[in-house]
């Protein structure tokens, strides 16, 4: 574990620094101390969670992936299968705010409607390694639930925050890059930028390469339900806050 958590931090840790270059203002802006003690602000993740279809198709590549690469990790509570709709930093305080305009604006969207269909693997390469994935196409009525859950959040998020806003604020993985990666992710990774996707694992660029290479046998399926998490090092949905009604 002590491994996984090493090269997959690595993983991630040099995916944000590649994000902060090409922002290029995203490092420049001066930034709060990260070792703060400060807890009025929490880093969290508002996602879609995907039915039995997807899991099952997740976690197999998951298993495939660690039985050639061991030092991964496993699809577990701290690494749920899930699609992000927005990361944000919010005030603690307003944290059940978010929560209810957070689910009024899924339910409203009616995300059980929603039929998402994924249809290639990719990955995110760091020297030897990939972080891997499963991803999915944005169409209209996501991009819509996304686009609705960052303006019903809106009044709550504040620009930035600090190491204490993360779960483990202690751990190297909760560092300046990952506190710059949540403050940009809108507009930076929403809207016409949006790539909905689940995470499946982490491999070998040899080994993904060959995977990638291998016909993909498109699926569907729909939202199982909708959650808040609060983000962990190298920006993991780490700790379920609140699980979101899907329908009025």
């Amino acid at each position: 574990m002590k491994n996984h958590l090493k090269t997959y931090g690595l993983t991630l840790l040099t995916v944000s620094a590649t994000l902060a270059l090409t922002l290029g203002t995203g490092c420049k802006t001066a930034q709060p101390d990260a070792t703060t003690s400060d807890t009025s602000v929490a880093a969290i993740d508002i996602c879609l969670e995907p039915d039995a279809t997807m899991v099952q198709h997740a976690e197999a590549v998951n298993a495939r992936l660690r039985g050639v690469f061991p030092d991964g990790f496993a699809l577990d509570a701290s690494h749920r299968p899930h699609v992000t709709l927005v990361q944000r930093f919010v005030r603690t305080a307003d944290l059940d705010q978010v929560y209810a305009a957070a689910g009024r604006a899924i339910a409203n969207d009616d995300i059980t409607t929603l039929k998402l269909e994924a249809f290639k693997y990719y990955y995110i390469p760091d020297k030897d390694l990939g972080l891997s994935g499963i991803v999915i196409k944005p169409t209209p009525e996501l991009l819509k639930v996304e686009q609705d859950v960052i303006d019903a959040v809106a009044p709550f998020t504040v620009k930035t925050g600090t190491a204490a806003a993360f779960v483990k604020p202690e751990d190297p993985g909760v560092n300046q890059l990952l506190i710059t990666y949540v403050e940009v992710f809108v507009p930076e990774h929403s809207g016409g930028h949006y790539s909905p996707h689940v995470t499946t694992g982490l491999a070998t660029r040899e080994y993904l390469d060959k995977m990638l290479a291998e016909p993909f046998e498109n699926f569907t399926f729909s939202p199982a339900g909708a959650a808040v998490y609060h983000l962990g090092p190298y920006g993991t949905a780490a700790k379920k806050l609140k699980q979101l009604s899907m329908t009025p």
